[in-house]
């Protein structure tokens, strides 16, 4: 997996929710995962489709993400408002916001969908050419988990590869 890729979505999340949450984060855990993926909880899904592609899952436990919803709202909500999904696609949002602007500083050109909440437990495997990133913050009201599965297009890597190299 190309770092250049995820960086700049490790970074987006943890600014973003070390602001919203105004509280430290921390990384806990960051893994490949090559089996399919499990949903935790409250999940947002953004794809990504251009020179780079792939998709961001943002995925809270049920638990987690009352906790956030109720932090941001400024008052307690319940599981079953519409409130906390909300919450999650809005904190997808922002993660992503940030991180398309550090990939577009290092020319990328894309499209990124709007957040869905992604309701399968599972699916969404890698593929051979995209193994997915699955990034553990560590937050006040808990874990928060990121799944990057990111790639090159295709026509973008042949491209790279066939200019010359200055010197």
């Amino acid at each position: 997996m190309r770092m250049e890729l995820i960086q700049p979505f490790i970074n987006a999340a943890d600014a973003v929710f070390a602001e919203s949450l105004q509280a430290p984060t921390k990384i806990q855990d960051l893994s490949m995962d090559e089996d399919t993926y499990r949903r935790k909880g409250v999940a947002a899904l953004i794809a990504i489709k251009g020179d780079i592609e792939g998709r961001v899952i943002l995925d809270l436990s049920p638990e987690v993400a009352v906790k956030v919803a109720s932090h941001l709202a400024g008052v307690e909500v319940k599981a079953s408002e519409q409130v906390v999904k909300e919450t999650v696609c809005e904190l997808a949002n922002m993660v992503i916001g940030n991180s398309v602007t550090l990939l577009n500083d290092q020319g990328f050109h894309f499209k990124v969908f709007p957040p869905e909440i992604h309701m399968d437990e599972t699916g969404l495997a890698g593929s051979e050419d995209t193994e997915a990133l699955v990034i553990c913050i560590e937050t006040p009201c808990g874990s928060i988990y990121l799944n990057i599965a990111m790639h090159y297009l295709h026509r973008r890597r042949q491209e790279r590869n066939t200019v010359p190299a200055l010197d």
